[in-house]
């Protein structure tokens, strides 16, 4: 029994549009909490200098990539800034 080639299409064309309407929507490079904080306010860059967690303060901030990262000092900060990627997590901190 042959399916006739429009039956086909139409049949594709269903399938793409079933498919397309159930993909996730797009994930946020980076992961921030509602007031666009990345890391629940911890600085990032604590971790690979005091080798623990150190909450950031307000006075230290930078923005970057669409998030607010916050520091405990401006000596982390100037770090951040020379390279961010080097303290930011990995794959947007999700």
């Amino acid at each position: 029994m042959r399916i006739p080639s429009s039956c086909s299409t139409a049949l594709i064309c269903s399938w793409f549009f079933i498919l397309l309407a159930c993909s996730p929507a797009p994930i946020a490079p980076i992961n921030v909490d509602g007031v666009g904080t990345a890391l629940k306010g911890y600085d990032p860059v604590a971790y690979f200098t005091l080798g623990q967690t150190v909450k950031g303060q307000k006075e230290y901030q930078f923005k970057w990539n669409n998030a607010k990262w916050l520091f405990a000092s401006s000596q982390h900060l100037a770090l951040f800034q020379k390279n961010p990627s080097k303290y930011a997590p990995q794959y947007g901190g999700y």
